[in-house]
């Protein structure tokens, strides 16, 4: 019993990475947020080169410093430089607002999508409608009927459109 919990379980989380990755834009940001590390670590690697006293040394280190600096960590070597102050500065608000944004942005967009489907918008409006019918006026069950009676007559000249191109 417990292997096929562990077997379910795993499905069930890949389905969701795959949900994650095709209905949210996490990949686009996660490139983009690898890219500007990438390029600020580059910029403070190079304003740094041969000031006095940087221990930003290498590029590698330089990239560390990345890292650090945005996580707010407060543990990454403070660059000596002017310019590699300035370029330090805004890679930690632009990489801080751009990875905890892409945090926000991935979970919302996962739990928002059911409701950008106009179709479930749909079913749900009716089935609500349906739950309360005992407190609707007449006047209120007269335009859920209208309104259900127009989507039953829509889906049926789609499905004969669709009956007649498969002929």
């Amino acid at each position: 019993m417990k292997k096929n919990s562990k077997v379910s379980g795993k499905i069930r989380f890949r389905r969701f990475a795959r949900d994650v990755v095709v209905h949210t834009p996490i990949v686009k940001l996660i490139v983009l947020l690898i890219g500007l590390w990438l390029c600020f670590s580059a910029g403070v690697y190079w304003a740094e080169r041969g000031a006095d006293g940087t221990s930003l040394t290498s590029y590698g280190r330089a990239l560390y410093w990345g890292v650090a600096a945005f996580s707010t960590a407060g543990i990454a070597d403070t660059p000596v430089s002017g310019t590699a102050q300035l370029i330090g500065g805004l890679w930690i608000v632009l990489g801080s607002a751009l990875f905890f944004g892409t945090v926000v942005a991935t979970i919302t967009g996962y739990f928002m999508r059911p409701l950008q489907r106009p179709g479930r918008q749909i079913i749900d409006t009716i089935e609500y409608n349906l739950e309360q019918l005992e407190t609707l006026s007449l006047e209120e069950l007269d335009l859920l009927k209208e309104t259900t009676d127009t989507l039953i007559e829509h889906m049926e000249r789609i499905k004969a459109r669709s009956d007649a191109a498969n002929r």
